[in-house]
């Protein structure tokens, strides 16, 4: 391992496509043998590039939590938005409030802030 280089990055890579902790389904999609909760929430969509805190590049799917919350790598799914994977943190990001990036600002503007009822997937 080279100094300042992070190793867990194909860790998160492997999650999100579904070869670790699936239980034999994409890591988006419903997963299998799981009991799934409710969870109502505050979504803020933005658009900006960048990374996460754990090294992913934004996109679909990417959403901001407080990990106090909503653990990281929980999958859930969001209506209006569809399934996604807590895998950042963000400084604004307190209590029941998440973040959803979209492909543009014209899409971030007219989702704007929304309470929605998700489904957490543990």
């Amino acid at each position: 391992m080279r100094r300042g280089r992070r190793w867990w990055g194909p860790i998160f890579v492997a999650v999100l496509c579904g070869v670790i902790g699936s239980g034999g389904a994409s890591a988006l999609g419903p997963p299998n043998a799981i009991k799934p909760y409710r969870l109502k929430v505050d979504a803020v969509a933005y658009h900006l590039p960048g990374r996460t805190a754990s090294g992913l590049l934004v996109g679909k799917g990417i959403v901001a939590v407080d990990p106090k919350v909503i653990p990281l790598l929980t999958r859930m799914h969001i209506p209006g938005y569809g399934p996604g994977i807590a895998a950042d943190v963000g400084t604004a990001i307190k209590g029941r409030i998440i973040d959803l990036w979209m492909p543009s600002t014209a899409a971030a503007r007219k989702w704007g802030r929304r309470t929605v009822t998700i489904t957490v997937y543990r």
